[in-house]
Formats: structure tokens, C-alpha cells, sequence
């Protein structure tokens, strides 16, 4: 991982398929048979299928969403994943009740993205493996910890954070929660992901599902048994 300034020369990717390879070709001392791929949804999920692709590693999704305040919902006060993935940065003047209903509605709201993303696909065993959790950048990194904390609860044996470009000052708090953090370039002025790249645009789930339908034909999953059910 490099340190480096943004650079008014313009966007460092052309797309997040560019931003994948990059992210690939710093992660070649996590090839193996014993890696997975985990792409966050939903555009974390274009960037980790071109790392899963030059890995040659079987890919998968985790909905993520973001967690916003009930008075004000545009205003992040941390994330969740299905199961046991849930980062909360700060309670912004909510009480315990209402943190909580907060929370388990967005929960019920990532369930139901995750059941639409694996409606063609069952989600891959993670039990014992080395699981690297993609997104195409790293802002807060709010919804990076509730992927990592969800790939823990999952079984992985080690888990990985990798993005392709991140604000420099959040690569130390994704530290404490992933055995290891990728990041070819962590910014120190860092404005948004989107400004990186020159093609952003959204990614809607019929892509997500396409794009695991190709890595399944591609790799046969390399092995990796579907989640059983009830397995957050």
C-alpha cells in the first residue's frame, strides 16, 4: 500500500474493472485454493469480480447497507449486513430502543437485497477460508466493517480488506478489524470514491447476479460449497 496526494491530473481508474486489476495485482500473495472473493454490494461487486477473475478465485456478494439516522436518513450512522455484520459509529442522540429498531429494519432491508443478489446463486461456504472483502473505495469505512465483522461471523479463517483507493485515515481503523488491508492508493486529500474513476455509474442487481453467474462458470466456485441455510 502506497501513500500518495490526489491528483488533479484526474481520475485514477477508468472503471472499476481497471480498479479491480490494480487491486489484483496487489493481492498475488493471496492467490490460492483456499481464497474467496467477497465484493460489497452493489458496486464493490464489479471491482471484485475482475480481482476475483485475475485471482482466479471464486466470487460472492454481502449486501451491505448503510444505517441512517430516523430524523435525518441521509446522514450515515453506520452499517449492517444479513446476520451478524453491524457497525454502528455513534448513537447520534438516539436511545438504546430506537438505535435498535433502527438497525434491525435496515438488517430486514439488506436480508431482502441479499435473497434478490442470490436468487440464481446460493451464497459460498467461508468456513475456514481466506476471504477478501472488496469494495471500489474506502470513505468512512463504515459498510467495510460490517462486510469484515460479517465474513468473521461467517467462519473465515482470515479476512482481507482490499480497495482500490481509500482516504488515508480510515486504512487505520479498517486495521483493527481485518487481518490484513490492500489499498494501492490511500489518499491523504481524498474528496469521494466517485471522483476516482471516470465511469462510476451504478450497478443495479441484475449485474451482480450476472457477474457471479460468470465466475461460477468460470471457476465452478473452485470447490467452495454453498452456505447452508439459516448460515448468516
Amino acid at each position: 500500500m502506497t501513500s500518495e496526494f490526489f491528483f488533479d491530473s484526474g481520475p485514477l481508474f477508468a472503471d472499476r474493472r481497471e480498479g479491480g486489476k490494480a487491486l489484483a495485482a496487489a493481492l498475488e500473495a493471496e492467490r490460492g485454493p483456499g481464497t474467496v472473493v467477497v465484493g460489497l454490494a452493489r458496486g464493490g461487486v464489479e471491482t471484485a469480480a475482475e480481482t476475483a477473475r485475475v485471482l482466479g478465485a471464486p466470487l460472492d456478494v454481502v449486501a451491505v447497507r448503510k444505517v441512517g439516522h430516523p430524523l435525518q436518513p441521509e446522514y450515515g450512522i453506520g452499517a449492517v449486513t444479513p446476520g451478524d455484520g453491524v457497525y454502528v459509529r455513534s448513537p447520534d442522540g438516539l436511545t438504546e430502543e430506537q438505535l435498535a429498531a433502527v438497525v434491525e429494519e435496515t438488517k430486514a432491508k439488506a436480508a431482502a437485497l441479499d435473497r434478490r443478489l442470490h436468487s440464481k446463486h446460493p451464497p459460498l461456504d467461508l468456513r475456514g477460508r481466506t476471504v477478501v472483502v472488496v469494495d471500489d473505495g474506502l470513505a468512512t469505512g463504515g459498510t467495510m466493517i460490517a462486510a469484515l465483522r460479517w465474513a468473521r461471523s461467517a467462519g473465515a479463517a482470515r479476512v482481507v480488506a482490499a480497495v482500490p483507493v481509500a482516504a488515508a485515515p480510515s486504512i487505520d481503523l479498517i486495521r483493527q478489524e481485518a487481518d490484513a488491508v490492500v489499498c494501492p492508493y490511500a489518499l491523504e486529500r481524498f474528496f469521494a470514491v466517485g471522483v476516482h474513476y471516470e465511469s462510476f455509474a451504478q450497478v443495479d442487481d441484475e449485474t451482480v447476479i450476472s457477474l457471479l453467474d460468470e465466475n461460477r462458470r468460470e471457476t465452478g466456485a473452485a470447490g467452495v460449497a454453498p452456505r447452508s441455510a439459516g448460515t448468516a
